[in-house]
């Protein structure tokens, strides 16, 4: 008995200490770093109006449907840009499904837009990301909606280009990735420039 207590007080005393460690003092230590260092991020990255009424975050893309709005990438998340249900389609290059999703998305972009029936859809524009939630578009396809949001609001298009120019991040670190255009900003950007 006595050697049984000798092994077990150390296992609990350990138990009991690594419990405190990493249950209460890291994750505190981790939070109050990412709140004095990095607040706007550890926050959500919340992009809200100047009455501080929040309306989005900038991590998250939000369903446009709007001619006077650039659209987001199409999603599979949920009903479509569900936060909490997060997802890709999961369907693979040689799904029969997916080619004939992506076949009637291009279709119906070229006819949204107003684009000719042979000019190239970026595969942002008919293609969920692997969330269903990715925030940004490709300056390609903004550019390509930028003639249908221009004159659904009557702004000249090279002002909607500009906003575009403005609203594009370019590659992280300057070598990963593609630069991208963060369609909550850019669209919020384009309801403020319509206010003036």
């Amino acid at each position: 008995m006595k050697s049984f207590l000798s092994t077990t007080k150390p296992a609990v005393l350990l138990t009991l200490v690594f419990t405190v460690l990493l249950g209460g003092v890291y994750p505190l230590v981790v939070w109050a770093g990412a709140q004095a260092f990095f607040s706007r991020q550890a926050n959500g990255s919340l992009i809200s109006d100047p009455d501080s009424t929040v309306r989005g975050s900038a991590l998250l893309a939000q369903h446009f449907a709007s001619e006077t709005h650039f659209h987001p990438r199409p999603s599979a998340a949920g009903t479509g840009y569900d936060a909490s249900s997060s997802s890709g389609t999961n369907l693979g290059p040689t799904s029969r499904k997916l080619a004939d999703s992506i076949q009637s998305r291009v279709t119906a972009y070229r006819a949204v837009n107003g684009l000719a029936a042979d000019t190239a859809v970026p595969a942002d524009a008919v293609t969920s990301s692997a969330s269903g939630l990715d925030p940004h578009i490709s300056p390609a396809n903004a550019n390509l909606q930028a003639a249908r949001v221009a004159l659904a609001r009557g702004l000249p298009i090279a002002q909607v280009r500009d906003l575009i120019g403005q609203h594009t991040d370019g590659r992280s670190l300057g070598v990963l990735g593609d630069a991208g255009v963060n369609v909550l900003a850019l669209n919020r950007a384009l309801d403020a420039s319509s206010r003036q």
